[in-house]
């Protein structure tokens, strides 16, 4: 897929700035990816099912990872009851199934995500990555913030919970 450069520009101008994540002067950030997004209060769900999912000290680990994270607003979209019977220590593999589907191995910026057509997550299923109407989607959800360095990896916000096929 080839996009003009001005796109590029338009889509992704949303840097971690407006977040306050990135850190001076364009270097890795200090926290891992975990610890950003505890710091940054919007992904609470989310981190409340990496713990649940046993998943913490892998995405503590050395990495490094790309991570698509819906915030909490985006869980809010579910069905009713949907988050907490995933969180069920039952659902475990379920729950792992889902997050590890929006984790793919590497650090991949926000400039190359949009050279991509698709990208193979840690669940080992590929994600579709498009752009519709200057916007990037992943699966279908937007991506509405990139490029928050940790230092581990990379988070791209946004906007929907993916579900793996």
């Amino acid at each position: 897929m080839r996009i003009n450069a001005s796109v590029k520009w338009v889509v992704f101008p949303v840097l971690a700035v407006m977040l306050g994540f990135a850190a001076p002067g364009g270097r890795a950030a200090a926290q891992d990816i975990v610890d950003t997004a505890v710091s940054a209060g919007a992904f609470n769900t989310l981190v409340a099912a990496v713990k649940a999912a046993d998943l913490v000290s892998t995405l503590k680990g050395t990495g490094p990872f790309t991570v698509f994270a819906p915030t909490d607003e985006a869980f809010a979209k579910l069905p009713p009851g949907t988050v907490e019977n995933l969180l069920k220590p039952e659902n475990k593999s379920r729950l792992v199934a889902i997050l590890t589907y929006h984790v793919v191995p590497g650090k991949v910026m926000a400039g190359d995500v949009v050279k991509m057509n698709s990208a193979r997550t840690v669940n080992g299923q590929p994600l579709s990555i498009s752009i519709m109407e200057d916007k990037v989607m992943v699966d279908k959800a937007r991506v509405v913030k990139t490029d928050i360095e940790t230092s581990n990896g990379v988070i791209h916000v946004i906007d929907s919970v993916m579900l793996p096929k």
